[in-house]
């Protein structure tokens, strides 16, 4: 299987810890690597010891190279963020370039898996089904009426094997409100949507030449000198250029292939926000509820999560459900329960021209 990892995001609700130059993917939020090096080394036993490949952004290329220096890894480097469809049939485009004519797998770079066993198995039931053609992804079993999620309603079962079911995908389903996530939840039905595709690089390309002729006709020329000098100078002009564009919304949500879902209990998360860190790294806190990270005294104080990323100490007084980061230039102190909020501070930055922030 060839792995397609993307690698662009921004990263904004994990500011101050995330910046520009170090956003959450190359950070080491959820385990003891850089999220980016934790997917690869998570995912290089199906890739049959075949070259990866990594899409980042520009200004990151130095530290993926410093990241993954000895590894079998392609690095291609997006000249700007483009959103996941044309992340997609770059890697697509790259992967047919070398040949690839089975399944690639396209990951997002920043999640967490707590069994990797589990998601693995998932993804190469996935990609046995698509060798030659159609869509898979992995729908996630929910475990809450999750509402910050897209939901995956699966249709018709397909077949069975190694203990894993394989459905037709019904429908995808934008982020519900509560009450309707409490009814998928009891249903049965449905799965949450983590961004996870499998295709063969022809079935990508195609499908992105019936549904989206700007980006297919951006690619074509892209295409053409993959391999080439002067590729990056193509990639510089043309790349800027393209559809800005999801690939759930331009292609997922079109397509006319065989779309088959692959469900999938693996203690996913995608560490979306500082809210969802905390919770990920609630079995360690203490008993009321404090998760800290760094030199800090709790007293009178629950459901806290602060993060010291300094030397400095950190004392709390009667504190409830607040988040605290502290960076070395800057301290972000709010509702733990607004984490998702968090860009509009980076908004707020960006206007007032605080690039050194950022």
């Amino acid at each position: 299987m060839y792995i397609v990892i993307m690698a662009g995001g921004s990263g904004t609700r994990f500011w101050p810890f995330s910046r520009k130059a170090k956003p959450k993917q190359f950070l080491a939020i959820a385990g003891s690597n850089p999220m980016v090096v934790e997917t690869w080394n998570r995912v290089k036993p199906v890739s049959g010891n075949r070259e990866g490949l990594v899409v980042l952004g520009k200004r990151h290329l130095e530290e993926a190279r410093r990241l993954f220096d000895g590894e079998n890894i392609e690095l291609l480097a997006e000249p700007v963020g483009r959103n996941t469809a044309p992340c997609i049939g770059l890697g697509a485009l790259y992967a047919a370039h070398t040949g690839v004519n089975g399944a690639v797998a396209f990951l997002p770079a920043d999640h967490y898996i707590a069994d990797t066993e589990a998601f693995l198995k998932s993804l190469e039931m996935a990609g046995e089904m698509v060798i030659e053609n159609g869509i898979a992804t992995l729908g996630i079993v929910p475990t809450r009426p999750e509402t910050g999620y897209g939901y995956i309603h699966k249709g018709n079962l397909i077949t069975t094997g190694s203990g894993l079911e394989v459905y037709e995908v019904s429908a995808f389903v934008e982020k519900p409100d509560f009450d309707t996530a409490v009814k998928y939840l009891s249903s049965g039905d449905y799965y949450w949507n983590a961004g996870i595709f499998l295709a063969n690089p022809k079935t990508i390309l195609k499908e992105i030449e019936m549904h989206l002729p700007d980006l297919h006709e951006g690619l074509q020329k892209i295409g053409k000198h993959i391999g080439k000098p002067g590729f990056e100078n193509v990639l510089e002009e043309v790349y800027p250029d393209l559809p800005n564009i999801s690939f759930d919304y331009g292609i997922m949500e079109k397509t006319g292939q065989r779309v088959i879902v692959v469900p999938c209990d693996c203690g996913w998360s995608d560490v979306g926000s500082w809210l969802s860190l905390y919770e990920l790294k609630k079995n360690r806190s203490d008993s009321r509820g404090n998760v800290t990270e760094g030199d800090t005294l709790m007293i009178d104080c629950s459901g806290n999560f602060v993060a010291g990323k300094t030397d400095r100490f950190i004392a709390c007084l009667g504190l409830e459900n607040t988040l605290i980061v502290d960076t070395h230039d800057a301290l972000l102190v709010a509702d733990k329960s607004r984490s998702q909020e968090i860009r509009k501070i980076v908004e707020h930055l960006e206007k007032e021209g605080k690039e050194h922030l950022l």
